[in-house]
């Protein structure tokens, strides 16, 4: 996958399209990720022991990895993601500016 948990990501389509948001968590294997703010969803609880109350709560749902681009560190813009071997290990690369994504 092109991005990673903790990355900042442009929703480049769907109904949160031009959104920014930080990455919550990744799923490799179904080609998704939970963005910050993102595809915002109602959930009806019941309830139950942490929430007494229960009714309808918001929260995220996760998107296909395909509608987020990571922003570039440098110029804070989208940016498609290349490789490179640095160091011996293997570095995402911003294609605009060439720096490192990885920290």
């Amino acid at each position: 996958m092109h991005v990673k948990k903790g990355d900042k990501v442009k929703i480049i389509s769907g109904k949160d399209r031009g959104k920014e948001g930080t990455i919550l968590e990744a799923y490799p294997k179904k080609d998704r990720v939970l963005v910050e703010g993102i595809n915002m969803v109602k959930k009806h609880a019941k309830p139950s022991q942490e929430n007494p109350q229960g009714g309808i709560l918001n929260q995220e749902a996760p998107i296909h990895v395909s509608n987020v681009m990571p922003i570039d560190r440098k110029s804070g813009e989208p940016t498609r993601v290349g490789y490179e071997v640095r160091d011996g290990k293997k570095v995402r690369i911003a294609k605009k500016s060439g720096e490192a994504l990885d920290k």
